[in-house]
Order: structure tokens, then sequence, then C-alpha cells
């Protein structure tokens, strides 16, 4: 039985386009199933070191769902970078401010903190309605825990 290793040219020719349809969905599940798709984890062909994923267009970001007390309770935390540069916002502020940070933080997340986990992030686009501007790539809708 011989191993399948994956070459650079096979990953940049097999790229195709997503939408997700976040309204209603769990923020959680959602970004489980973007980071999956933004990977390649869904295909055959499927290499650690090359980037394999897909582009995955979020739309509906404002609607996604938080469970139990989580829109008031969890903070989301960025530093400046200064003393004393910490800020703290609470997950209802942010929804209110700029919906797409919930579902890119999700995602960013689980992705591997590394240039290739930087450029698999990089194939994410969130939009908070459910206008895109990605219709000339004909992406696939995606619903639910569905990996096509």
């Amino acid at each position: 039985m011989s191993t399948f290793m994956a070459g650079a040219s096979q990953a940049a020719s097999d790229s195709r386009w997503h939408i997700i349809d976040a309204e209603g969905q769990v923020l959680g599940r959602l970004a489980t199933l973007t980071a999956r798709l933004l990977q390649g984890k869904h295909k055959p062909t499927y290499t650690p070191f090359l980037d394999m994923g897909d582009f995955v267009v979020v739309v509906n970001a404002a609607k996604v769902k938080l469970t139990g007390r989580k829109e008031d309770q969890k903070i989301y935390r960025r530093h400046s970078g200064y003393e004393g540069g910490l800020r703290e916002e609470r997950a209802r502020l942010i929804r209110q401010r700029k919906p797409e940070r919930l579902v890119e933080e999700a995602v960013h997340g689980m992705l591997p903190k590394t240039k290739l986990g930087a450029a698999m992030y990089r194939k994410l686009k969130v939009y908070a309605g459910p206008d895109h501007p990605h219709a000339a790539q004909k992406p696939a809708k995606i619903s639910g825990r569905e990996v096509a």
C-alpha cells in the first residue's frame, strides 16, 4: 500500500468556494465547520504541511447564535502592545459594533498559529448581512454539518 502525498500544484488547482449562512447556527459549531473547510481536512488529498483548503464565505454573521449566557459573559480581549493597553469587550457589544468579528475570532482560534494558518485565515470572508461580492466565484451552499 502506498502513501499519497499531494504536491503544491495540485493544492492550488483544487480549491473551491463555499458559502455558509450563519443565521440561527451556534457559533462554535459554525466555526469548526468553517475551520475544517479552510484547512482542507474534508478532502481525501489533505496534506498537513500544504494549504489544501477552500475559500469560505460566511453570510448573516450578525444572526449567529451564542448559547447560554455567553452574550453577556463572554469577553473578547485585545492588547495594543503598550503598557496598560488591554481592551476588553463583551460579546453583546461586539455584535452591535462589528458582528463579523464574532465569527472571525472563533475561526481564527481553531486554525494553526503559523504562516500556513495565516494563509488559511486569509481565505475566510465574513459578512454581517446576506449580501456578498463573491457571486462570480460561484460558491457552493453549505448547510449545517454537511461538507461538500
